[in-house]
């Protein structure tokens, strides 16, 4: 966007953050973090928060006077951070699982999430402009939360104006339409359970064991629609290889434990071999895509720079609004603020090891540094990714395995000059160590993950940047003060896999927290030498494949490209998230192939004008789909923590038990087919004239 010279123009008129703003994202943002830490720990999975809060911000403060769509769109990117931060529940149990902390210290836990929640913050402030501004990327989520904040804001002025709304085509009717529909589903599968949420058919050929998985989330179909087929065919690329070639390669040639059935063991092949190959692919594609974007990015942070430096001159008064990020001066103050912080919480983890005085402030610089460079190149790799396919899909604890990985090495190398694996106690702090430099690696990958789709809403609405910046600092803050606390309610509660506070415990009821699960064990094999590289170095030849494929598309077509991120996420997320993705970008396309040909017979030399009205309908319903899952994620979230902290059932809503599962299967499928129909449907019901276009 280019500067403006008039003062009046460069400022916007509305406020943005407010203290009614910042109140109600601090409420909302402890309220979802609290509910997505007790998620992850059960079943893996968080949800995102923006969509949510945004929807709740625009209904309680339409109730205020002169509220609107910038102070909206704060506390909705405040808000946002409870369900990314949360994502720290991926790594940190495994300090209590290898049994070197038996609770969660609150104000080492705090200080690790703010600052590395911060970090993330501040290392996005210059990939603004390279990865929001001057790209192409979908950012799927980002442009459905400035939709449905911008159909909000224009019923609310137009009600304000004393018009009637009831009658008009707002596209609020598209948004609620997918919504409740959205809603509704994911009631029925996630809260009733009478219908099915995924389902995978097993096979096999020979020894050779697969699947055909089968995903239903309205959500990340929506999401498909919005990211377009390049990245939805690079995910099913990805997804074929995983569960076509290495799983079953690998099934035929390994041996099943005693007992255990073929779907088992495909899926411990997955989840124990292919997904490292994942990992790899991952790594490589990152280390690829911050290369190519070095010089966008050094650029943008010497415009950033050149700008910032006439804070007092009248050169400031020829930016706008929506180019300004936090100054240099600020950015330097809250890194400091964050190195200091940082300091203080890893001196409290190391200096309980009974290391020398020399040793401990190694540890705790190495440690320190590797976080921060590991976390530049994690908030790129993540940022890049929550653009390509969204935040609700992008695979953080990929990452984690990344970080987990690295952080041991270090740990392994500066450990063993200083002789700290001499004794048991010795290997089981660097073990530790490793796992707490991750953490902080880990909060600056998913608020990075979040914080450029909150800042690509933004950019559509017409938001301040650094105003933005200062918003999520506040929620990574806030975030941080509640997750200690529910950690230790959920620990002392249930427990976690391998880690039971007190005797006598019933360990099924234990909470499996999977991704911190595997990452202690990756952190284990590496200290002790048993950790298998080879499916990590393979996937880094399929990444490398995957760049070259990439390179020699794009070079020699217009049309195709296969980004090689997004074949790394396809190997390593699980299949049932990915077919809705694959599904709804193929459907995007194919709409708008035919959109083209219908405004090509219907009104000629006016095909754009009809194909923008028909898909602008088809955005909204999706934002709708988005929205409605993720409110009512939100919902039965909520419901099951008072339903579990009180007593009762893990499934406080479900009106069948597991015999109805065939049953649940078909209806998934049927209902799942029936909302494709409809969405169709809804995009082609839209109307056009030639008269429409001159009108316009």
């Amino acid at each position: 966007m280019k500067p403006q010279s008039n003062l009046t123009v460069n400022y916007p008129s509305m406020p943005e953050l407010t203290a009614r703003g910042m109140i109600l994202g601090a409420l909302i943002t402890v309220i979802f973090t609290a509910s997505n830490v007790y998620l992850g720990l059960k079943v893996g999975l968080t949800f995102s928060s923006s969509i949510p809060a945004a929807v709740i911000s625009m209904a309680i403060l339409r109730m205020f006077k002169h509220s609107n769509i910038l102070e909206n769109n704060m506390v909705q990117t405040q808000a946002s951070a409870a369900g990314t931060l949360s994502a720290i529940i991926f790594i940190l149990p495994g300090l209590l699982m290898l049994g070197y902390w038996q609770g969660f210290p609150f104000w080492q836990t705090l200080l690790l999430c703010a600052c590395g929640g911060s970090l993330g913050v501040l290392f996005t402030i210059p990939l603004r402009r390279a990865m929001v501004v001057n790209s192409d990327l979908p950012y799927p989520e980002g442009r459905a939360a400035a939709e449905i904040l911008k159909v909000g804001s224009e019923i609310r002025r137009e009600e304000a104006a004393g018009e009637d709304t009831s009658k008009k085509e707002t596209g609020m009717k598209d948004i609620v339409g997918g919504t409740a529909l959205a809603g509704l589903f994911s009631l029925c599968t996630n809260g009733f359970h009478i219908v099915s949420s995924e389902f995978s058919y097993w096979f096999s050929i020979g020894s050779a064991v697969t699947r055909i998985p089968l995903g239903f989330s309205t959500a990340l179909l929506g999401a498909g629609y919005l990211i377009g087929i390049a990245s939805g065919m690079a995910i099913l690329v990805g997804t074929l290889l995983a569960w076509y070639i290495f799983v079953p390669y690998l099934t035929s040639t390994l041996i099943p434990a005693d007992g255990q059935s073929a779907a088992a063991f495909a899926n411990a092949i997955w989840a124990q071999k292919v997904r490292f190959i994942g990992a790899g692919c991952i790594g490589i594609a990152a280390v690829w895509t911050l290369i190519r974007l070095a010089k966008p990015v050094v650029d943008g942070i010497k415009m950033s720079i050149n700008a910032l430096r006439a804070n007092d001159t009248e050169e400031k008064k020829a930016l706008h609004h929506t180019d300004i990020d936090m100054s240099p001066k600020s950015v330097s103050l809250v890194f400091l603020a964050i190195l200091i912080g940082l300091f203080i919480t890893f001196y409290a983890f190391v200096s309980n090891a009974g290391l020398s005085l020399s040793v401990t402030i190694m540890f705790i610089v190495v440690g320190i540094l590797v976080a921060i460079l590991m976390g530049f190149f994690v908030a790129a790799a993540c940022g890049y990714m929550a653009g390509l396919i969204g935040t609700s899909a992008s695979p953080i604890s990929g990452i984690g395995i990344l970080g987990i990985i690295i952080s041991s090495l270090v740990v392994l190398g500066i450990g063993s000059s200083a002789g700290v694996f001499a004794t048991l106690e010795g290997t089981q702090f660097a073990t530790a160590f490793a796992i707490f430099i991750t953490s902080v690696i880990v909060s600056i990958a998913s608020i990075s993950n979040d914080n450029l789709q909150d800042l690509k809403t933004g950019y559509i609405v017409g938001a301040t940047p650094w105003k933005q910046q200062v918003a999520l600092i506040l929620g990574s803050i806030i975030g941080s003060l509640a997750i200690a606390p529910v950690l230790n309610l959920l620990y002392q509660a249930y427990g976690f896999t391998g880690a039971l506070p007190r005797a006598g415990m019933d360990p099924t009821q234990a909470l499996a927290a999977p991704q911190a699960t595997l990452m202690t064990t990756i952190a284990q094999g590496i200290f002790s030498a048993s950790l298998d590289w080879n499916y990590i170095l393979f996937g880094v030849g399929v990444g490398i494949a995957a760049i070259i494929i990439d390179l020699i598309l794009t070079k020699n077509t217009k049309s195709l490209a296969l980004p090689p991120l997004a074949v790394g996420m396809g190997i390593y997320l699980p299949p049932t998230l990915e077919i809705p993705l694959v599904i709804g970008s193929v459907m995007g396309y194919f709409i708008h192939k035919s959109l083209k040909a219908r405004a090509a017979r219907r009104s000629p030399g006016h095909e754009e004008e009809d194909v923008e009205a028909c898909n602008h309908r088809g955005v909204l319903f999706a934002s709708g789909l988005i929205v409605g899952e993720s409110l009512m994620g939100v919902i039965i979230a909520l419901l099951i923590v008072v339903s579990v902290t009180s007593g009762g059932s893990e499934n406080p809503l479900a009106l069948v038990g597991k015999d109805f599962q065939s049953t649940a299967d078909i209806l998934g499928l049927l209902c799942f087919i029936a909302m494709i129909v409809i969405f169709v449907r809804h995009i082609f019901i839209t109307k056009f004239s030639p008269e429409d276009a001159e009108s316009k």
